[in-house]
């Protein structure tokens, strides 16, 4: 819920929107100031995350019908953003799924180390909470959930932070500090390190890095597509008979189980009446099943809409939202380097990122029955190699992927090599077929 005396001694506040940036105007008396949206779209980690379809980077996307959730009846557990730059810290809005935080801090810090809050309750409610008039300073903000109001976790549909360029150093204006430890739980608790101009990737980067991030759609369309052109992969569209309908574009959207329909909806939310919108009843129909009932037609139209700006977007966006957010997130909360992070993220593509015993959940579970990660105090290549094993076993449960040369020939290697940052060059084989990526 609203807390109205959070609001207290605000005279009036207008909202400006301009482009992605949020710029809220707050009046005292006869001084004004600016407030911005800093936080929307910024690198966010946390302590852990319930599923790999709830990371954190969903509580900073700006969709209020995404969000993240934490490992649940664990506390303490927290969640912070990268604001890139130190800004003065003086609103933070939190918009609570049911599971909300009853005991919890607002903290700020200047190298993701060191912590300061700036703001505290004990008396959490759930809702909104608007937390107007706070003072601090930091590059980093963290939610620090000390005590749920729940049985459940922490969960956040929006955590919006919001302040000004900071005119001086990097030291909070709070009065009567508390300064705290980071956790070092996870290696994600570390500091993102700044990004270099070097052309070819740099050691101890995470798979978020731009150039990093080019490597994993490559080895996926080695393994997809047998190409490592994956960005001629847009239009892609067949058929390959594993049950699950078409299967198309960049990362095998499939029309059998529902990523396909949700890609095509969000284009048509962007483009209203494009070439693939009059499929949409069919695309719900066959929702769950491999039948091309009602898709006449669907195959050159998907080809045809590749054409389009707006949808090679839609399908970045949804590969992000779906598959390598989600994935990537949840390798940083386990202690898991650049390799681990496509290990994950090749595993949710193929496998979905549901929690049977063939989706990257289960596999997941069965790897940490095994080993432990390195968040847990567990060896990186050990754990590594138990999730592959994992894997692999669920592959041979379908006979379409019953080939397992994406991970016997590929991220084993690398795994072996103990190239845990996926630096190139980097050579492998899928099906029998060489690929290099030169340093």
């Amino acid at each position: 819920m609203n807390h109205p005396l959070r609001l207290a001694g605000l005279g009036a506040a207008a909202l400006l929107l301009a482009g992605s940036v949020t710029t809220v105007l707050v009046m005292r008396g006869a001084d004004a100031a600016t407030e911005t949206l800093l936080s929307q779209g910024r690198p966010a980690t946390s302590s852990s995350v319930e599923s790999a379809s709830l990371g954190a980077a969903q509580a900073f996307d700006g969709n209020g019908g995404t969000r993240w959730g934490s490992l649940e009846g664990v506390d303490p557990q927290w969640i912070r953003v990268d604001l890139g730059a130190t800004y003065a810290i003086t609103h933070v809005n939190l918009a609570w799924e049911a599971a909300y935080g009853k005991a919890y801090r607002i903290q700020t810090s200047p190298d993701g180390n060191a912590w300061t809050d700036i703001y505290s309750t004990t008396s959490g409610d759930g809702g909104t909470d608007d937390l107007t008039g706070l003072s601090g300073t930091g590059r980093y903000v963290r939610l620090y959930g000390t005590a749920r109001g729940t049985q459940w976790g922490y969960s956040l549909w929006e955590l919006k932070v919001y302040g000004n360029p900071a005119a001086g150093p990097s030291s909070s204006a709070s009065a009567s500090p508390s300064v705290s430890p980071s956790p070092s739980r996870s290696a994600s608790a570390s500091p993102s390190p700044s990004r270099s101009s070097s052309s070819s990737p740099v050691p101890g980067k995470d798979l978020t890095d731009p150039r990093k991030k080019d490597i994993a759609m490559q080895l996926v369309s080695s393994a997809e597509n047998s190409s490592l052109d994956w960005k001629a992969q847009y239009k892609y569209i067949e058929d390959i008979g594993d049950g699950r309908g078409y299967t198309a574009g960049i990362i095998g959207f499939c029309s059998g189980t529902g990523d396909m329909l949700e890609l095509v909806e969000l284009y048509t939310q962007r483009v209203p009446g494009n070439v693939l919108a009059r499929f949409l009843p069919a695309l719900r129909t066959v929702n769950g099943t491999d039948s091309h009932a009602g898709l006449d037609g669907f195959v050159p139209a998907w080809r045809t809409a590749a054409s389009d700006p707006q949808f090679t977007r839609a399908q970045d966006d949804e590969r992000d939202r779906v598959y390598f957010n989600p994935s990537v997130q949840q390798a940083k909360a386990d202690g898991l380097r650049a390799l681990g992070q496509f290990i994950y993220y090749d595993a949710i593509v193929m496998h979905g990122p549901g929690n049977s015993g063939v989706s990257f959940g289960g596999i997941r579970k069965a790897a940490l029955a095994k080993a432990k990660p390195p968040a847990q105090g567990g060896d990186e290549a050990t754990y590594l190699h138990a999730f592959l094993d994992a894997r692999v076993a669920a592959m041979k449960t379908e006979e379409a992927h019953s080939d397992t040369s994406r991970v016997d020939t590929a991220q084993r290697v690398f795994l072996n090599n103990r190239n845990f940052d996926l630096n190139p060059p980097l050579s492998w084989k899928v099906y029998g077929d060489p690929f290099t990526i030169p340093a």
